[in-house]
């Protein structure tokens, strides 16, 4: 597996985070990946998705079905 270029990464908070420091941060800036890692440890690990697979996941959030 490759892993994608995330140097040009611009991560941000959910509007929904309400200010506080338990958010994760997501990256949607970059070709065909979508970046989510953890407001607390920005230089920890990074989950990955196509824009696909997270338009499915915000659906099925949206939806109730999580």
């Amino acid at each position: 597996m490759i892993s994608p270029d995330l140097s040009g990464a611009e991560f941000r908070k959910s509007s929904c985070s309400g200010g506080g420091d338990n958010c994760v941060e997501v990256a949607m800036n970059l070709p065909a990946v979508v970046a989510v890692r953890d407001s607390k440890d920005p230089s920890g690990p990074v989950l990955t998705f196509t824009p696909e697979v997270w338009r499915d996941f915000l659906k099925s959030v949206r939806d109730g079905d999580l």
